[in-house]
């Protein structure tokens, strides 16, 4: 019972783009210091998407039940909205504290939940304006960039411009699977507004840039 209980919070945290961000912030950490730091810099990552995960299902969940998706926890009802509320106000100052105390130090834990501000934001609000892609792109640069600020470097440019086309092309990938469902419930992001098919020349054509823009550094 216990291990369904930790899968249902793991689900409920989207849990794999969770692990994505974090295998690459390890591996990120891993080529600007060693393992040991990495190790840990990788778990206070996991932390802050922990709780942009699960925001993101709370603040879902009654689209979630309009449009049956029993694939999530709050809808299959597995846990309740109430204990996931409760856990993740609990888990809010553990990973604030981690971050800021860790590897990263104040300047690189400060500009990691930054970008796990930009995560809570789009999930409260972005989502909802053709801003949408600026919560990912700032995000998904303050990732890395606060890595390189842990180890006292300024983050390249190339790191910034990559991490930011990868994050908002993901995000035009990302919805695609829901995007009339997310039109029907006045989910009006960008994707949502220029519709499926630009959305995904969108984002094949970010994530090539982002891939080339690592690759030709």
């Amino acid at each position: 019972m216990r291990l369904l209980k930790i899968r249902a919070y793991l689900k409920a945290a989207h849990f794999g783009p969770t692990m994505l961000i974090t295998l690459i912030s390890f591996v990120i950490a891993t080529r600007l210091w060693w393992e040991g730091p990495a190790y840990v810099i990788a778990f206070t990552v996991f932390l802050g998407q922990l709780i942009i995960g699960w925001s993101n299902d709370l603040y879902d969940f009654d689209d979630d039940v309009k449009h049956n998706r029993t694939n999530k926890p709050l809808v299959a009802g597995t846990i309740t909205p109430e204990t996931l509320r409760r856990t993740t106000f609990i888990f809010i100052p553990i990973a604030v504290i981690a971050n800021l105390i860790g590897p990263l130090g104040l300047k690189g834990g400060s500009v990691y939940l930054l970008g796990v501000g930009c995560g809570i934001a789009y999930n409260f609000y972005f989502k909802f304006s053709p801003l949408s892609p600026l919560a990912y792109a700032v995000a998904c640069a303050a990732l890395p960039a606060s890595i390189y600020f842990a180890v006292d470097r300024t983050p390249p440019l190339w790191v910034l411009a990559g991490g930011s086309l990868l994050g908002v092309g993901f995000h035009f990938l990302n919805v695609l699977k829901d995007i009339e469902k997310d039109q029907s419930s006045s989910i009006n992001g960008l994707p949502q507004i220029v519709g499926k098919k630009a959305s995904a020349i969108i984002a094949t054509a970010l994530i090539a840039a982002a891939i080339l823009i690592v690759l030709n550094r």
